[in-house]
């Protein structure tokens, strides 16, 4: 199974990845957005209320939310922990993606189910 942010990559519309350098913000909370990523390379750090809540990896896809909902808005802000190689992906990519590669889908829930254990329980680490 691919890891979701390659999935990004495979279907992002420009040929090359967008880059951020270490302490560059990625989005704000409460902006409207219309693109999710999929780490290539680096780390990303998601802030709620000015506060950093968790830090994400190489194969982690964030910035989803804002293709799900009908204003596009985030609800947190992603700064590169890291510098940092993403992918990108619109909504009109993410529909084709999930229509044409349903384990994308799978890959997608499976990503932020892990993210979310850790946060519930932070000494969770998946089993291979």
């Amino acid at each position: 199974m691919l890891d979701p942010s390659r999935t990004v990559e495979i279907f992002q519309k420009q040929p090359e990845p967008d880059s951020f350098t270490a302490g560059e913000v990625i989005f704000e909370d409460g902006q409207p957005g219309d693109v999710m990523y999929g780490i290539i390379e680096g780390t990303v750090e998601l802030h709620i209320d000015g506060r950093p809540v968790e830090v994400i990896e190489k194969g982690d896809v964030f910035g989803e939310g804002a293709l799900l909902y009908p204003h596009g808005t985030r609800a947190s802000t992603a700064i590169a922990n890291t510098d940092c190689t993403l992918a990108v992906m619109d909504r009109e990519r993410f529909l084709f993606a999930i229509q044409t590669t349903p384990m994308f889908a799978i890959e997608i829930m499976h990503s932020l189910s892990v993210r979310l254990r850790r946060f519930k329980h932070p000494q969770y680490r998946e089993e291979a």
